[in-house]
């Protein structure tokens, strides 16, 4: 929808096409609300599940605090009051459609309401959800580790999830390094590593949230240290911990070369970073295919801003 705006600035048959966008973003956010019956979100637990649709059943939600429960914070965009002064045709199609849609209309958060610098904010969660997802992102007992946002929250360390199905016990388990099993190639991304392109995608997101919300909104950071930033200042903070996975620390080691001493010590090796495909979820330690450029390679861009 961002792209066929731009566009639409220099050719207006664009604009029908973000119309389009933004009406199947509606279409998204209303089947996320109500699948299964009672939709994604967990009121009891504050914090969005999978659910899974059987036959002749409502839906179960499947209990595990993973990246899947964050990733509804990457679909935010914020647009200027003038783009939309721009394209008043977009502007009409949009109110339009939102007037003969009441129901999808209360999906987007604040949308009528310009935030700082005369900013509209079209976003899956309202603040208060928000909130209640970053309360759990920024605790160090969950998914926040030193060195960034783990793909499963630590939690489930001590806690693992058991599905039981056809006499079979499946269990979800808080995995940060290397997977226990063969599953998906021994690749256990989703288990509890810190992985790159999903972590810049909150870094990305909370900053746009900035935008809408400037430097009054705060949230605690870490959980539980009485030390509250904005949106900004944490997207900062967590490219601060990224970079150390790569940085010599207070014993002249980098966390992502664990305990190789060859590549730690050596002068000809210690000074060539490589790019792991993701890094344990506790020690940094790099693990998976290297040389990662290809969504690793983000720490530049993190390093830039």
């Amino acid at each position: 929808m961002r792209i066929s705006l731009e566009l639409a600035r220099h050719r207006k048959i664009y604009a029908d096409m973000s119309t389009k966008f933004f009406e199947h973003f509606l279409y998204i956010a209303s089947a996320m609300a109500g699948m299964g019956g009672k939709g994604l979100w967990d009121e009891a637990d504050q914090f969005f599940y999978d659910n899974l649709k059987l036959p002749h059943h409502e839906g179960i939600k499947l209990k595990v605090r993973s990246m899947v429960g964050l990733i509804p914070l990457f679909a935010v965009e914020i647009l200027d009051d003038e783009i939309l002064k721009e394209l008043p045709e977009f502007s009409e199609r949009l109110n339009w459609f939102l007037n003969h849609n009441p129901h999808l209309a209360g999906l987007v958060s604040h949308w009528g309401e310009k935030g700082m610098g005369d900013k509209h904010l079209l976003s899956l969660l309202r603040g208060h959800r928000m909130k209640k997802i970053l309360l759990r992102m920024l605790d160090e007992t969950e998914f926040l580790s030193k060195y960034g946002i783990r793909a499963l929250s630590k939690f489930h360390e001590k806690n693992p999830y058991h599905f039981y199905v056809d006499g079979q016990t499946l269990t979800v388990d808080y995995t940060p390094g290397e997977s226990t099993t063969d599953l998906f190639g021994g690749n256990s991304n989703w288990r509890g590593p810190i992985w790159m392109p999903v972590n810049y995608m909150i870094i990305t997101s909370l900053s746009k949230f900035h935008q809408y919300y400037g430097p009054e909104f705060k949230v605690e950071h870490p959980v539980g240290s009485g030390n509250y930033m904005d949106l900004d200042e944490v997207s900062k903070e967590l490219s601060m911990r990224l970079t150390k996975l790569f940085l010599k620390d207070e014993y002249n080691k980098r966390p992502f070369l664990g305990t190789n001493d060859l590549l730690q010590n050596d002068p000809y090796f210690n000074n060539y970073i490589q790019f792991y495909e993701y890094f344990h979820g506790d020690t940094g330690r790099g693990a998976g295919a290297s040389h990662q450029t290809g969504w690793t390679g983000l720490i530049a861009k993190l390093i830039q801003n």
